[in-house]
């Protein structure tokens, strides 16, 4: 009966075994293509006066094993502009998307999401440039 019993756990540790290494051969292969890696994905300006532009570089590095290409970036309105690279990124390279909101206009919290379309393995990532902006005191 031991021996049954001993037989049971060898085998089932075994099974366990097994399913785990084809886990991490799954995530592995997950990980194939480009993948953007951003430093950080929201700059917080805090309070700004009306009619301040502020601008921010979000920095990221190409983290998958194949070329990035970056296809368009797109804000959610006009007062945001994005500016990014058109060369492909190399695996392992890092390069930068400059963002710049005008606040002329706007008043109250602001969120301007900026989206960047890709070959990615997620291929719509988001950014964000976010304030309070207030009326400039006289």
């Amino acid at each position: 009966m031991k021996k049954l019993v001993l037989m049971f756990f060898v085998a089932f540790a075994a099974m366990a075994v097994q399913a785990q290494t084809e886990t991490a051969e799954a995530k592995v292969e997950e990980v194939k293509g480009p993948v953007i890696t951003f430093e950080e994905t929201e700059k917080d300006f805090g309070d700004i006066s009306q009619g301040t532009k502020v601008e921010h570089t979000f920095k990221f590095t190409n983290t998958g094993t194949e070329v990035l290409k970056i296809s368009n970036v797109a804000a959610t309105c006009g007062c945001t502009v994005p500016k990014w690279p058109k060369e492909p990124v190399a695996p392992g390279k890092s390069a930068e998307i400059k963002v710049t909101f005008n606040s002329t206009g706007k008043m109250g919290k602001q969120r301007s999401i900026v989206r960047i379309y890709s070959n990615a393995s997620e291929p719509i990532e988001k950014v964000a440039l976010i304030s309070n902006v207030i009326k400039e005191s006289k």
